[in-house]
């Protein structure tokens, strides 16, 4: 029971500080600086679109502002390890909630075997008036152990399968704000505009 114990207590911590974290993040999406920053990048206005991104915490506007002002490689590429970044913290845990879900069943497993070992060992060594004392304990160390695992993978399954989901909806946010980004920039090029002028004279700004 010690390792389930264990197990429990590692799952309520890694879903709570993941609930935390999500809470959090909801509250800095900015979807109205968003709007303006892709209307910014339409009209081809791209010191107002750094202006408007620029320390926002929003993780799909703070991608968006590390690809346009990311001057020394393409803004693709810049684009994917800024979105990477966001998604690295996204995923945090998961790993372990993955790995919480299937180890606590198999620790109820055995402490199921554990339980029934000892109880026929019980039975060998006792005689017949404590025989039904020790097939009953033996039988009820089972089926807690079981229960704990089985109970423990439950509520660890819920919230693994609720943080993965939104991992991947902004996931989802991150490559289309990228992929529009980069056909606004191509666009504002093939119209004129002097994207990486902008990008210089941004980067001295910020410097």
């Amino acid at each position: 029971m010690y390792p389930i114990l264990i197990t429990a207590i590692v799952a309520v911590a890694v879903v709570g500080e993941r609930t935390f974290w999500w809470w959090r993040e909801g509250l800095r999406r900015d979807p109205e600086t968003l709007e303006k920053v892709f209307a910014a990048l339409e009209n081809g206005d791209f010191r107002e679109a750094a202006r408007l991104s620029k320390d926002s915490r929003d993780p799909v506007v703070r991608t968006m502002w590390h690809g346009m002002n990311h001057f020394h490689s393409s803004l693709q590429g810049a684009l994917q390890v800024a979105a990477g970044v966001e998604l690295q913290k996204a995923g945090r845990f998961l790993t372990v909630m993955d790995t919480l879900v299937t180890l606590a069943p198999l620790l109820g497993l055995l402490g199921t075997v554990s339980g029934i070992f000892k109880t026929f060992l019980s039975i060998g060594s006792a005689t017949v008036e404590g025989a039904t004392g020790a097939i009953t304990g033996g039988i009820g160390e089972a089926l807690i152990a079981t229960m704990c695992g089985l109970a423990i993978a439950i509520l660890a399954l819920i919230p693994f399968n609720y943080f993965t989901r939104k991992v991947a909806q902004l996931q989802f946010e991150l490559e289309s704000a990228a992929t529009n980004v980069e056909v606004m920039v191509t666009a504002a090029k093939q119209k004129g505009f002097d994207t990486m002028e902008f990008r210089r004279e941004d980067s001295q700004t910020t410097a």
